[in-house]
């Protein structure tokens, strides 16, 4: 019997180790890491582990959303597992199937439990708001930029009309019709 754990990480930027620490704490004598999406179906250090694994083994992994894709995932690879008599350690959410109850936890997170999926992602966004970092693309005009729209917008030339139309705008910032658009509802 030995034990081994995986982790996975969402995108190239993110950091592995906090899960690398809690694996190696739990006494992993092997990790295999991921980066990749958790909609990805291929997953090479993934497959490594699982084909890696033997009866009377443990899988460590911090929480239910590292090695699973969703619920029926989830579900396949808890009997896959089960049927291959390797044990499940689910640090963050307690779970630990080498116990009758920990079996009987799991099975019925893994039938009711969607949650897990992305409670990594928003743990993720949380910290890094916490450090004064905001994720997302930035947006396409600055707030200067958006006022000098909503002004080109609103000014009328000598019949009343409208003196810009939205493509002249856009054009005028570099910027799609929609963008003009989404700026003059919010300013």
């Amino acid at each position: 019997m030995a034990r081994f754990g995986y982790a996975r990480v969402s995108t190239r930027g993110q950091k592995d180790d906090s899960q690398i620490d809690a694996l190696t704490a739990a006494g992993c004598e092997r990790i295999w890491v991921d980066k990749a999406s958790g909609k990805l179906a291929s997953r090479p250090e993934w497959d490594k582990c699982f084909d890696h694994l033997r009866r009377g083994d443990e899988l460590v992994i911090t929480r239910l959303s590292r090695p699973f894709r969703s619920v029926r995932h989830m579900t396949e690879l808890a009997a896959a597992l089960d049927e291959r008599g390797i044990d499940l350690i689910v640090l963050k959410q307690g779970i630990d199937t080498t116990t009758p109850a920990g079996r009987f936890l799991f099975h019925v997170i893994a039938a009711m439990d969607a949650a897990p999926i992305s409670e990594g992602t928003l743990e993720g966004l949380e910290s890094a708001r916490a450090r004064g970092r905001v994720g997302g693309r930035p947006p396409a005009l600055t707030g200067l930029q958006a006022l000098k729209a909503r002004e080109m917008y609103d000014e009328l030339d000598q019949q009343g009309k409208r003196k810009y139309t939205v493509t002249q705008i856009a054009d005028t910032f570099s910027v799609s019709r929609k963008t003009i658009y989404r700026h003059l509802t919010t300013t």
